[in-house]
């Protein structure tokens, strides 16, 4: 992918009719950008959405955005360009000009402004993703609930029920598990483990340092991968990062890990960055 410019003069450049979105393991979210201003924004569900080549055009009718110039797509379980391009097959004539990137990549040019470094996303999974100052990308973490998203909210709220559940205890976590989307019920359990780890329940206390060390790992194997000179610039996204506290333990625990970090909080949305990459590419091919 190529480097994005300076954010700054995207929001000064006019542009036609874009629209930004962020397809993530819990909710869809797009902003419609027409030159320098925001004219819509949606925020739906992602469970049950099926096929996105299918959703977003209907989406896109249902709110009568028409004659949309430019779409960047952020979307979660890809990564390779043959992924990109087949997502961006998919949704067809939805715009005049499609660019597909995973989630976190946008997610990434969201939070760091377009520039270098490392981001820790952590919600529902969990991924640290890097970008060097040449603009070459890698990752650590990402392969979803049964490979992976060690320090999520999902791998806190199943740790939590391992410690937890015993015998006939296990009535409520079957529940959990048969139910209809279990991973993002069991990612919900997360602020009752953080709330119980800093009322000092051990097990609690336990499962969280454990897991706050599962992202500093990641962030640090991003950091040598890439060669990032010290200090690195480091932020963050997802839910259970934006709790300062867990936040803070995982800062600590990259020190640990002997990374010189520099933390900045989030410059913008990843919705809005991709937006914003829309508008970006709608004048360059003006």
């Amino acid at each position: 992918m190529a480097a994005p410019h300076d954010m700054s003069a995207i929001r000064r450049a006019p542009c036609p009719f874009v629209i930004g979105a962020d397809v993530g393991a819990s909710w869809i979210r797009l902003v419609a950008r027409h030159g320098q201003r925001r004219v819509g924004t949606v925020r739906v569900p992602a469970t049950g959405v099926g096929d996105l080549g299918t959703f977003l055009p209907g989406l896109l009718r249902r709110r009568g955005w028409r004659d949309v110039d430019t779409l960047v797509v952020g979307s979660r379980g890809i990564w390779t360009a043959a992924e990109r391009r087949a997502v961006a097959r998919r949704l067809g004539r939805t715009a005049r000009r499609i660019e597909v990137l995973s989630d976190a990549q946008v997610a990434h040019l969201g939070a760091l402004g377009g520039g270098h470094g490392v981001l820790l996303l952590a919600g529902t999974g969990s991924i640290a993703i890097g970008r060097s100052e040449e603009g070459r990308w890698t990752r650590a973490g990402g392969f979803g609930p049964l490979l992976g998203d060690e320090g999520s909210g999902f791998w806190l709220g199943r740790a939590w029920l391992r410690a937890t559940t015993q015998g006939e205890d296990f009535l409520p976590a079957r529940r959990l598990i048969q139910a209809p989307d279990p991973v993002r019920r069991i990612a919900a359990l997360a602020p009752r483990v953080l709330a119980r780890a800093r009322a000092g329940d051990p097990r609690a206390r336990r499962i969280v340092a454990e897991g706050q060390a599962h992202l500093a790992a990641r962030a640090r194997d991003v950091t040598r991968a890439l060669r990032l000179p010290a200090p690195v610039p480091v932020s963050w996204a997802g839910g259970l990062l934006d709790d300062p506290r867990y936040r803070a333990g995982v800062a600590r625990a990259l020190r640990r890990a002997g990374v010189r970090a520099r933390w900045q909080a989030p410059a913008m949305a990843p919705v809005e960055a991709a937006a914003l990459r829309a508008a970006e590419l709608a004048r360059r091919h003006r």
